[in-house]
């Protein structure tokens, strides 16, 4: 499960760069970039708990 939250993460941080380079839509881009920072502080912190 952690990795897939990682996986998540990494997309839409790339999603996020690639928003704002290509496109930059606003908003919405910053959306994307704030629910991928909650999404590694959440594998963080289930990392954690593991070890």
């Amino acid at each position: 499960m952690s990795n897939l939250l990682y996986l998540v993460a990494v997309l839409l941080i790339i999603g996020w760069a690639v928003g704002f380079i290509g496109f930059h839509t606003g908003g919405i881009i910053h959306i994307l970039l704030i629910i991928a920072v909650i999404a590694v502080i959440l594998r963080i912190i289930q990392g954690s708990r593991a070890g």
